[in-house]
């Protein structure tokens, strides 16, 4: 049997979060498995590397603590699920690669925004509008 996958970014944030409770709703409506990705962005920006799939036994506590949160709430909402942690540059250009992977077969995105405000996004950029505007597949962004 062949899932829609829905990917939800996953930083530990309470907008990241309700991500995932809206992830749990379209995925119960759609018969579709979430896909929890969480971006690890303690690599260098200089890596020849770009959003390589993390082995489990590379998370660190913070990104392996975080993705077993999300699996027991969605698999407790009987859903599929798995969890990845991918590293690579920024947050907005792991992601959207994922996503834009066309063997990752991601049907939407759904991604909390913080709401840093304007000052914060002129400096440091904003990841959900990033992944808005770059991700081929739907998004939705939750606040």
């Amino acid at each position: 049997m062949s899932f829609k996958k829905i990917m939800v970014c996953l930083d530990g944030s309470k907008n990241s979060l309700r991500g995932l409770d809206k992830a749990i709703f379209f995925a119960k409506q759609s018969d579709a498995m979430i896909i929890g990705v969480h971006s690890d962005t303690s690599f260098s920006a200089f890596s020849a590397v770009r959003a390589p799939i993390l082995p489990r036994k590379k998370w660190k506590k913070v990104a392996s603590e975080l993705i077993d949160v999300a699996k027991k709430k969605v698999e407790k909402n009987g859903v599929k699920f798995e969890g990845i942690v991918i590293g690579g540059h920024t947050s907005g250009i792991d992601l959207t690669t994922f996503a834009n992977n066309p063997a990752n077969k991601i049907d939407q995105i759904v991604i909390g925004s913080r709401g840093m405000g304007f000052p914060k996004e002129l400096f440091f950029g904003s990841t959900s509008n990033f992944v808005l505007h770059k991700a081929k597949a739907p998004v939705t962004i939750v606040k």
